[in-house]
């Protein structure tokens, strides 16, 4: 298993079981009886999948997950609930639940919505891991390098580059060519990905 699974849920016979069949197939789970205590452990854990009860006095599962929105951690989300609560439901969602799954939580749904949550970590992970080497690369080049590929991302040309930055067309086409050499790629649509991907938030 990549990535554990944590699992918050005030009743102790669901945790039991759940962590029970969860470990016969082969996922590492680690439980929590209280919000506040997993809360309390969130920054010596690990990433990864998060199962949380709904109804839990004092912290609900959907404050907990504002809680994580809030530090800017978007595990993916399993909620369950034994209440048909629909608002709740929705809020859920909206709080970027991978899935929302009635108590009793049937097994092969909850297998199925866990290996959702891995495809979506292990995707993050990816375009993390992207993003980080695409960063390296920028960092190679020189400021002036970093003004002309802002605008050659912008999809302005080396005659106004040169017109904006005050610098002759053949200035521009130097500093082009120097940015090509240090990204690997001329291609001004690679050079524009690679410019709008480590300026978004991931």
């Amino acid at each position: 298993m990549r990535y554990p699974v944590y699992l918050v849920d005030d009743d102790e016979a669901v945790r039991s079981a759940l962590a029970l069949l969860l470990e016969t197939v082969g996922i590492q789970v680690c439980t929590f009886a209280t919000p506040e205590d997993f809360l309390t452990n969130l920054g010596k854990l690990p990433i990864g999948c998060l199962i949380l009860d709904i109804r839990m006095p004092v912290i609900t599962g959907l404050k907990v997950q504002e809680k994580l929105q809030a530090m800017n951690l978007n595990w993916p989300t399993i909620v369950i609930s034994g209440h048909g609560d629909i608002e709740a439901c929705r809020r859920a969602f909206r709080n970027g639940a991978v899935d929302f799954l009635s108590k009793p939580i049937d097994e092969q749904d909850l297998i199925d919505a866990i290996q959702k949550c891995l495809i979506k970590l292990d995707e993050e992970t990816r375009q993390k891991a992207e993003k980080f080497e695409v960063i390296e690369l920028l960092e190679k080049l020189s400021k002036r390098e970093i003004e002309v590929l802002e605008m050659v991302a912008r999809g302005i040309t080396s005659q106004q580059i040169a017109e904006i930055l005050l610098l002759s067309p053949r200035t521009v086409e130097k500093h082009r060519s120097s940015i090509g050499n240090k990204l690997g790629t001329t291609s001004v649509a690679e050079q524009a990905r690679f410019w709008q991907e480590a300026n978004t938030n991931t």
